[in-house]
């Protein structure tokens, strides 16, 4: 007899099997038979993230979780289009992006979304997860507005008139959450918090307007089926995995550096965040004069807070005065890079020391932004590659790579921190060990439980369950935490250094992760909200940790 693992591990291969296949065929129902594979393998796998998805009562914080990261209008739509980047930016068409997830999506008329794919195969699994829960979601509305005798329900009567009106009074308001209350099976207290948590200032009843068109489009399926279809452009279906955005990111990069005459200098690659190594080299002398703080750590706390935009856009200009030089994504990755000449940082005040005395052996620092998933791979081994310029062949100076990341952790909680000893690809043999410069030992004693272990790459953060962690957890693999990149980033990297032998064979390599969640804990996933401040901590000491091995060490 199989056990859960077993049968969501064989769920999750379905899974991805299906989504490829769906993809190669162009177009699907995903309510329809054709979506049937795709509904039962995430029906079987109930992921920690969809909550009660298996269950007759609707999944709210799954729900929440999802629409941030889809086009808000998306509920509304039949038509459902992936894309590649088939030049909307030039049309009248004004790009969606989604809180959660950049990527721009445009709405062509009531029924039909376009959403662009950029960012490789895991985009794509990522959104066809999250449309499934969606309609997994509706059609249990849907069941529950169509009663036995083939009736209407009275409360999807009275949401009807709701969404007919303008504007709502309170009262009107608050009897239409009872109403959808009634449909989805939830509390009125949990209706009110995702009214709540889904309002935006432009559209306060927007939950309310999401249910109903989750409804009505499902009841349309059920009574005329008349299904709503997902399909993929040609144009995609010929550019996905042939690295095309990844390529001209790299291309453009390097020719910065050329252009400044960086080219050849010593180069330490960095993927983390938009913030906190500007801040950790920048911060405190740019806002001296306003800002007293005992601790460096409340001065970036500060700093997080959404209503310090000005104070960011102070050591933003600080920065771009002192070395800084901001390169923003033209080619679709959405992955914007700082580049940090140190040759023209005063370090004096700082815990860093700069060893050379001669600017041209002062290295460069590349500061890119946040890769999705297989996206890693694509960028990582674009930009480690040669670089072609007036018949002169440029090999790149590179020193070091040091990941920094969000996970979910399966021991601990949020905010603390995993050291990767090697990165396993789940659902394939590919593993990748490899000698980590950060060690638990850099991270002790700050407050912070630091745990040393395998990272499992997963194909998507929403296709885990409880089963399926604890046996990478209590297992001989030895797993301390699930991200979307490691792999990605170490094939890239062992490539480029290994085999092709375009940089240095003894390149030093660095990944540390911070949780985001504890997927292994009910109240602790993804879907229970953001890290808010307690990020803050854990972002900053591995920021400083790899500048203090760069600057102190190399």
């Amino acid at each position: 007899m199989k056990s859960r693992a077993q049968e969501s591990t064989n769920a999750i291969e379905r899974m991805y099997v299906t989504m490829r296949h769906l993809f190669t065929r162009g177009f699907y129902k995903p309510m329809g038979v054709s979506g049937e594979a795709l509904r039962e393998s995430l029906l079987v796998l109930r992921p920690e993230i969809y909550g009660s998805i298996a269950e007759t009562k609707s999944e709210l914080n799954g729900l929440i979780y999802v629409l941030d990261r889809l086009p808000e209008g998306i509920e509304q739509c039949k038509f459902i289009n992936l894309i590649a980047d088939e030049g909307y930016r030039k049309s009248h068409f004004k790009p969606i992006i989604p809180p959660k997830r950049r990527r721009n999506c445009y709405r062509i008329d009531a029924h039909q979304m376009n959403v662009e794919i950029t960012r490789g195969r895991s985009d794509i699994y990522d959104v066809l997860t999250h449309l499934t829960f969606l309609f997994v979601e509706s059609h249990k509305i849907a069941s529950h507005i169509l009663l036995d005798d083939n009736k209407i329900s009275h409360d999807w009567e009275k949401i009807e008139t709701a969404v007919a009106k303008s504007k709502l009074s309170l009262a009107e308001r608050e009897a239409t959450f009872i109403h959808i209350g009634n449909l989805l099976g939830r509390t009125f207290e949990e209706v009110l918090n995702a009214y709540q948590a889904l309002a935006t200032p432009a559209n306060p009843d927007r939950f309310i307007h999401i249910v109903y068109w989750l409804g009505k489009i499902a009841l349309n399926e059920l009574l005329n089926d008349d299904k709503r279809i997902i399909t993929f452009s040609t144009v995609l279906r010929e550019r996905i995995g042939h690295h095309l955005h990844g390529e001209i990111w790299a291309k453009h990069l390097k020719d910065h550096l050329y252009t400044q005459g960086w080219l050849e200098r010593p180069l330490h690659i960095i993927s983390a965040n938009k913030h906190s190594v500007m801040n950790s080299l920048f911060a405190e002398k740019a806002l001296a004069d306003e800002l007293t703080v005992a601790q460096r750590m409340e001065l970036f706390e500060l700093l997080s807070l959404p209503e310090n935009e000005a104070l960011r856009e102070k050591v933003k200009s600080y920065a771009h005065q002192n070395g800084m030089l901001s390169v923003d994504d033209t080619s679709g990755t959405n992955i914007d890079v700082q580049l940090f000449d140190t040759a023209q940082i005063d370090f004096s005040g700082t815990p860093y020391v700069l060893n050379t005395e001669n600017p041209a052996e002062n290295p460069i620092l590349l500061v890119m932004d946040y890769a999705f998933g297989e996206q890693a791979y694509e960028t990582i081994d674009e930009l480690l590659k040669p670089y072609h310029k007036n018949g002169v062949t440029h090999f790149l100076n590179v020193l070091s790579l040091s990941i920094m990341g969000k996970a979910g952790i399966l021991e601990g909680e949020k905010g603390d921190l995993m050291i990767p000893t090697a990165h396993i690809f789940e659902g394939t043999a590919d593993n990748y060990p490899f000698h980590n410069e950060f060690s638990t030992a850099d991270f002790e004693g700050h407050g912070l439980k630091v745990f040393e272990g395998s990272m499992i790459t997963v194909l998507g953060t929403s296709l885990q369950n409880k089963d399926i962690l604890k046996f990478f957890l209590h297992s001989t693999w030895n797993a301390v935490g699930l991200e979307m990149e490691g792999v990605h980033y170490q094939k890239a990297i062992q490539a480029a250094s290994k085999i092709r032998k375009s940089i240095r064979e003894d390149v030093k390599v660095r990944y540390a992760y911070y949780a985001s969640d504890n997927p292994l804990e009910t109240g602790s996933t993804l879907a229970s909200g953001g890290l808010g401040t307690t990020g803050v901590k854990p972002t900053y000491l591995i920021t400083f940790k790899i500048l203090e091995q760069i600057f102190n060490n190399d």
